[in-house]
């Protein structure tokens, strides 16, 4: 349950930085409402996935599911520019990402 509590705020991580673009500096309402909303349900979902799973882990994953997905809805949505070095980037995120699931399942040798 750790994990689905993880993914969604990750994602959830990945809302509140769109809408706190679209919020203009705070000076729209509904995208500063959604922003701030979804940064303490975001925060809230990442506190409960480390009820479970080690810090360094969730916090790794969180940040780099919104990293990741930031960088994919700039580029879909905001037609901000890519280039190679950006998506290999991004990447290299990901593959951190898998490496990091993957180490916390495997118990720590003494």
């Amino acid at each position: 349950m750790a994990w689905i509590y993880l993914f969604v705020a990750g994602v959830l991580e990945v809302v509140w930085a769109f809408s706190m673009k679209q919020s203009e500096g705070f000076t729209r309402l509904w995208p500063s409402i959604i922003t701030i909303g979804a940064m303490i349900v975001s925060f809230s979902l990442l506190s409960l996935s480390m009820r479970t799973l080690p810090l360094g882990t969730a916090y790794a994953v969180w940040t780099g599911i919104g990293a990741v997905g930031a960088f994919i809805v700039g580029a879909m949505v905001l037609n901000e520019p890519l280039s190679l070095m950006r998506v290999t980037a991004a990447a290299l995120i990901v593959g951190g990402l898998i490496l990091m699931r993957f180490s916390a399942a495997t118990p720590a040798t003494p």
